[in-house]
Parts: structure tokens; sequence; C-alpha cells
């Protein structure tokens, strides 16, 4: 099975590249998705994190806010990398054991990885390639404004945490260019499908 990292700067297109592909026949993963789970009830990273942040971080059900963990982490470095030092691990656990079942199920499958910090984290030395989604700074606070709702200073603080998208570039295998329209990016994504069809047959294992 060939396995695939997708990431990119914050509202650059991802999501909509990572759907494209799974349309077109791969298996998706969200890493963004399996950090959630860990951090419910019962995940991995729930009981650890409760007893670092204590009981101000849970709502009147006893599930993480996670609005307010964020508020929290996003203000202290430290934090954030006491955080990230436990739900990191969770997530990798729980991304292998999708990839495992994927595998098996479909050994010369395409799976694509998507996560927001896959070059920040090492984890992209693990895929067999890495697609890098891109676009100009003003589409990115554009997006990230209506979006999310969020001021042009609140998308600026976003992307100054980031790598730039120059230097997420230099780790790509292929990049798409998300800055024209929805057709311009998913006929993108299609010559990067073709591209790595033929890959398949090798990484199968």
């Amino acid at each position: 099975m060939l396995k695939v990292g997708l990431t990119g700067g914050y509202a650059s297109g991802k999501t909509l590249v990572a759907y494209e592909f799974e349309r077109l026949g791969c298996n998706l993963i969200f890493a963004d998705q399996l950090g959630h789970a860990t951090l419910q009830p019962g995940g991995a990273a729930y009981r650890p994190t409760v007893e670092l942040f204590g009981e101000r971080i849970l709502l009147p059900d006893g599930s993480i806010d996670r609005k307010k963990l964020g508020s929290i982490v996003f203000a202290s470095p430290d934090l954030l990398n006491q955080l990230n030092a436990i739900v990191h691990p969770a997530v990798f656990d729980l991304e292998e054991r999708l990839l495992a079942g994927f595998a098996k199920r479909e050994p010369r499958g395409i799976t694509i990885v998507e996560a927001a910090i896959l070059i920040e984290t090492g984890r992209y030395a693990q895929c067999d390639k890495l697609i890098v989604t891109a676009c100009d700074e003003e589409t990115q606070i554009s997006r990230g404004m209506k979006r999310d709702g969020l001021t042009r200073e609140a998308v600026l603080a976003r992307l100054s945490k980031q790598l730039s998208p120059e230097q997420k570039k230099r780790y790509a295998d292929f990049i798409v260019d998300t800055s024209g329209s929805k057709e311009d990016t998913v006929k993108q994504v299609k010559e990067i499908f073709l591209s790595l069809k033929p890959l398949t047959e090798a990484a199968k294992r």
C-alpha cells in the first residue's frame, strides 16, 4: 500500500484536496479527527489531559471543552508542548492501526494521511510521498476569515505560527496550487493521482 502524506498551511485547501483523492478511490485519514477521538472520554489522551489541566477544561457532561483547552495552550508554548506529548503518540497509534487495516484489505491501494503539522512532527518521513497544498497569503486570509469567522489579525496570527508555504514546499514530492478555481485544483489532484497509481505495486507490503 502507498502511504501519501498531505499537508499545507492554514486555509490552503487541504480538505478539498483530501476529499477529491477519496473520490478517486483513495483511503483517507484525517489526523485532526483522530486527535479529537483521543480526547473523548475513554480515549487514550483523555485522562492524562484532564490530569494535566484539571477539571476546568471539562464541560458539564464530562467531555473536554476543546475551545477552552485551545485558548489555554496556545497562550503557552510550554503547555502546548506538554499537550502535544500526550496527544501525538495516541494519534500515531490510531493512525498505524488504520493503516494496517487498509493495507490488509487493499495492499495495492493508496492511503492519504492529511495532517496540518505532518512536517513539523517529522511524520512526513514515514510517508512514501508527500503532497503540499499552497496558495497565496491573501487567499488564505480571505478563506480563513470566511470559513472560521476570524478577523484578519487572528488569521495572520495563526499563519505566523506555521511553517511558510515555501518552507513546506521544500519537502514536497507534489504541490497542489489551490489559488485558482476548484476545477483547476481538481485537475491537479487527478494528475497527481495518475502519477501515484503506478507506484502502488512497488509499495505493496
